[in-house]
């Protein structure tokens, strides 16, 4: 019952953070626009980008929320780990570290392609 509700709050903040970075349109002001700074030193690396300044924060954003999706993911494979050793030949407790382990794996593999999915759309807008 508690696994279920998790699973819901999940879902609906990646189904919120998908409808935000499809409907929020991507602004083409480069940087150098967008900062007063630029005005006075055009050499700023900051002054340099081409990117959308919306755009480069949405892909920082998600980023750092895939960075710790796959962060937790690695520290579930730990702690599963730790579980599947301590388990002194109980088969309940080894099949909840098994299960840990594989749900953990799981997490890492979705972590690294949506990684690649969201930079490669970015990308594109």
């Amino acid at each position: 019952m508690k696994i279920n509700k998790i699973k819901n709050y999940i879902l609906i903040a990646f189904t919120l953070l998908g409808l935000v970075s499809v409907f929020v349109p991507a602004s083409q002001v480069s940087a150098a626009q967008a900062i007063p700074q630029c005005d006075k030193d055009t050499n700023a690396a900051i002054c340099q980008t081409k990117t959308g300044l919306i755009s480069g924060i949405l892909k920082s954003v998600i980023n750092t929320m895939i960075f710790l999706a796959g962060s937790i993911a690695v520290i579930m494979i730990v702690v599963g780990g730790i579980r599947y050793i301590t388990s002194d030949g109980d088969p309940g407790a080894a099949t909840k570290a098994k299960n840990t382990i594989i749900y953990a794996l799981v997490g890492v593999v979705v972590a690294i392609m949506s990684y690649s999915i969201v930079n490669f759309v970015i990308d594109r807008i």
